[in-house]
């Protein structure tokens, strides 16, 4: 059974499938596809083209789809993709993409993003992901699976945080994290392995003590790059994040966040 309060608004295609709630005060204005389960607060809107999945919360005043803050933009057809049992908070805001990136702002499954956070146009957040509190993506930018990046946390546009990172509150983070590590600073410096997080997701003591001594070889060393990533392929042949770790270094583009040195 659909619920629609009779004071929101809906203009356009908008399909709502089974037991779809939207509160009072929504607008839906656009191309929208609502699966079936999720739920939407009080003044909810969300404009454009704009696929959400099954199970979703959406809390009070989320904007979904809004133009975004390109000054380039004319109005071109792009999109927001939302996937399953996605959680946003309130007044957090997700803007379409642009036709200087991919098109498309995508949302996977099992994301959570808290009150007040930010995702702009062409990012992708993975699955699992949670930015907390006032969290904010620049354009383009990409968080990995099961990455958390801490409240009041900036990332810059077209840069990455790996899978299972972790950036820590109130930092900026102008080049990529890589996958299973630490971040915080004003200038946001690697600060070893993600220890905690990796345990709380399952990963093995032997795994975690690999990616440890993999990464005092590729940050800590003195090696040059290039010779750290030899010696650890060299070293860890069979370790499958290892060898997540070092795609993610040399697939980098804006350059990667140097260690602390904090031993």
């Amino acid at each position: 059974m659909i619920k629609v309060h009779p004071t929101a608004i809906l203009l356009g295609d908008v399909q709502l499938e089974e037991d779809v709630e939207i509160g009072p005060f929504c607008l839906l204005e656009g191309s929208i596809r609502i699966g079936k389960g999720t739920k939407l607060g009080a003044r909810v809107s969300i404009k454009g083209r704009v696929q959400i999945g099954e199970d979703c919360k959406i809390y009070d005043g989320v904007i979904i789809g809004e133009e975004p803050q390109h000054l380039k933009y004319q109005g071109e057809d792009t999109e927001v993709i939302i996937g399953n049992r996605v959680l946003i908070r309130e007044y957090a805001t997700i803007h379409r993409g642009t036709p200087f990136g991919t098109g498309k702002t995508i949302i996977e499954d099992d994301v959570m993003l808290m009150a007040y956070t930010h995702v702009a146009h062409d990012c992708v957040v993975k699955r699992g992901a949670i930015m907390a509190n006032c969290a904010t993506l620049g354009g383009h930018v990409e968080v990995g699976e099961y990455a958390f990046i801490g409240g009041l946390s900036a990332v810059h546009q077209w840069a990455r945080v790996g899978d299972y990172a972790m950036v820590g509150g109130v930092s900026g983070v102008s080049l990529d994290v890589p996958p299973f590590t630490r971040a915080s600073g004003q200038h946001a410096h690697l600060y070893g392995i993600n220890t905690v997080g990796l345990e709380r997701r399952g990963f093995s003591k032997e795994t975690i003590n690999v990616l440890k001594k993999a990464y005092r070889i590729l940050f800590r060393s003195g090696l040059l790059r290039k010779e750290a990533i030899e010696k650890v392929l060299s070293e860890f042949p069979d370790s499958p994040e290892v060898k997540k770790l070092v795609e993610f270094l040399q697939s980098s583009k804006r350059g990667v966040a140097r260690d602390a040195g904090k031993g």
